[in-house]
């Protein structure tokens, strides 16, 4: 009833679907709507004016609702903080896992304080390059655009290297 009373007040009822919402105002409860929407109307924009015992009557409607009571919490309330917990333990140990388990410690590679000074240092003996081999592969050489030696590279590389001979 009341779907039709408000879109006859909107101005989107027509022909027949109006004649049932006048007979719907010809009784108490489509009265009570139609009032009960202009009020709403009102409020909505602002010109309310409250009609003579309106506080009265909204106080015996509301005396009428039922009472709605909030539901108890459950008694299991903590167990989502234990899965939370047993979930990030669970992702600490992963984690701490795969940490221990990437890096190769061998037991040779290590020293003691006792064997540090029985340890030497061994000094790499640098290999000679073939002259054509620095020639055909300077472009790939990282020093070329940071030093910006590009056309005197190769004539001063293939000379040091071809006196030496």
């Amino acid at each position: 009833m009341g779907e039709e009373i408000s879109r006859f007040m909107d101005g989107e009822v027509d022909g027949a679907e109006a004649d049932v919402v006048y007979r719907q105002l010809k009784h108490s409860e489509g009265r009570a709507t139609w009032v009960c929407y202009h009020v709403i109307g009102d409020a909505l924009r602002g010109s309310a004016r409250h009609l003579p015992g309106f506080s009265e009557r909204f106080a015996q409607r509301m005396a009428l609702e039922p009472t709605v009571l909030a539901p108890k919490p459950r008694a299991n309330a903590g167990l989502p903080f234990a899965w939370a917990a047993a979930a990030t333990l669970a992702a600490v140990v992963v984690v701490g896992w795969v940490a221990v388990t990437l890096f190769d410690t061998q037991p040779t590679a290590l020293a003691t304080a006792r064997e540090a000074g029985s340890v030497r240092a061994t000094v790499a003996k640098a290999q000679p390059v073939a002259p054509d081999y620095l020639i055909a592969h300077q472009e790939y050489s990282p020093t070329t655009p940071i030093q910006g030696v590009g056309p005197y590279l190769r004539p001063a590389s293939a000379g040091g290297v071809d006196a030496g001979k």
